[in-house]
């Protein structure tokens, strides 16, 4: 697919001026010439825009599905934005820490404030939002729920945990893999559209993926479906 980089916040005047071709001055650096007006070049600055496709259902169901999905992500994103910013954060502090007990007593402090702030939150959410939740924080973090439970406090902990979140059908060390789980392709589709419009504040992943080869890999497997 291809890709619009290129959106300029002048687009509208840009659109209807006279643009004639580059030109260099004494200075050597270059001038685009509107409408008799010279303009540097390096003074344009441009932001890039995702060019999404058009939203295309089978069914009334599958519509459906994906505007539950759609809810449920843009619920529980804000949470795993949150956390990475915390770990990031908490990162950071460490590593200007020398000694070992203010290592592990910055780290616990940090534990208590990050349990006191999710808690509450976390136990209103369902099922289905709890799993995604554990997505994103991968997505999020390059690091799954159980690993990073298991940094922060103990192995039996993290293994506590999931053994607990299990019995609710939740796995903490599920990870984020739009690749090869289309519902996780879905929940990207869904995080890049809200970034777009600017419902959700976007935070880059830390997993190495690309958008639009992902795109053309599900959309690619569901017109050899159809046919």
């Amino acid at each position: 697919m291809n890709r619009l980089k290129y959106i300029l916040l002048i687009f509208p005047f840009l659109s209807f001026a006279q643009m004639h071709e580059f030109k260099q001055d004494s200075t050597s650096e270059k001038y685009l010439i509107i409408k008799g007006d010279s303009v540097p070049q390096t003074s344009i600055n441009l932001d890039e825009v995702m060019l999404l496709h058009k939203l295309r259902f089978n069914s009334r169901e599958d519509r459906i599905r994906y505007l539950i999905l759609r809810r449920k992500t843009i619920k529980v994103y804000p949470y795993a934005k949150l956390a990475a910013e915390r770990l990031d954060s908490m990162n950071s502090r460490l590593a200007t820490l020398k000694k070992s007990s203010q290592k592990k007593k910055y780290t616990k402090h940090i534990q208590k404030y990050i349990e006191n702030e999710f808690s509450e939150e976390l136990k209103k959410f369902s099922r289905t939002e709890g799993q995604i939740l554990v997505k994103l924080i991968h997505r999020q973090t390059g690091v799954t729920a159980f690993d990073l439970v298991k940094d922060l406090r103990s192995g039996w902990r993290a293994f506590w945990y999931n053994t607990t979140a299990s019995m609710f059908d939740i796995s903490l060390k599920k990870e984020f893999d739009p690749l090869n789980e289309k519902e996780d392709y879905l929940i990207e589709d869904i995080l890049q559209r809200n970034f777009q419009s600017g419902r959700l504040e976007r935070q880059k992943s830390a997993l190495d993926f690309d958008f639009y080869d992902l795109t053309d890999k599900w959309l690619n497997a569901k017109e050899s479906k159809e046919k």
